[in-house]
């Protein structure tokens, strides 16, 4: 690895923001998990979690493509909601699901600043699974005023993860590291395995 890109990745790096996660639950659409890929590795996402438990578990996510954000990420897999959940917790203080309820919070109300937050996207069709909402600490939506009360999964993650970054932007979240210095090594080599790919 020369020493560009060690410099390169090292500023990536310095802006990954360990105290948020996107959460998909059976999206079946690899397009949308790729698109989701990306908008995280945009705003500093470092891992995401992927639960599979209506359809199959995905075999790749176009790690080998250069384009793709794939082989940016820590990606989590999971075939049971408890077991992702229960490594959530050890993570994150809060986790939302995206549900259009009666007791919902805007996306505007949740507080990116102070507080470690999972946001749970579901299905392109049924949305988050009843287990996942009923595990969450609560569910929030985003305010829409269209006769469409729904909007595409990877549209919908890039606004929300769009309004944490505008959050931790304005209280300075981005201006020193957030990654412990082991976290950020593994990274590094694992990065560096991959840098002739990403050429």
């Amino acid at each position: 690895m020369t020493p560009e890109r060690k410099n390169k990745l090292l500023k990536v790096l310095n802006k990954r923001q360990p105290d948020l996660t996107v959460v998909m639950e059976n999206v079946q659409d690899p397009h949308n998990i790729s698109a989701v890929m990306r908008t995280c590795d945009a705003v500093g996402i470092q891992d995401i979690f992927i639960i599979t438990t209506k359809i199959p578990r995905h075999k790749k996510f176009g790690a080998k493509s250069s384009s793709s954000a794939a082989k940016w990420l820590t990606v989590h897999t999971f075939d049971d909601v408890t077991e992702c959940y229960q490594t959530l917790r050890n993570k994150y203080k809060k986790i939302y699901t995206t549900h259009l309820g009666t007791n919902a919070e805007p996306l505007y109300s949740l507080d990116f600043v102070n507080n470690s937050i999972a946001l749970v996207f579901g299905n392109e069709h049924e949305g988050v699974s009843d287990e996942a909402r009923q595990l969450a600490d609560g569910n929030f939506i985003i305010p829409q005023v269209g006769i469409i009360q729904s909007l595409n999964i990877s549209v919908a993650c890039a606004v929300s993860i769009y309004e944490a970054f505008r959050q931790k932007q304005q209280a300075g979240h981005y201006t020193k590291p957030a990654l412990n210095i082991h976290h950020m090594e593994n990274l590094l080599t694992q990065w560096g395995l991959s840098d002739n790919d990403a050429n």
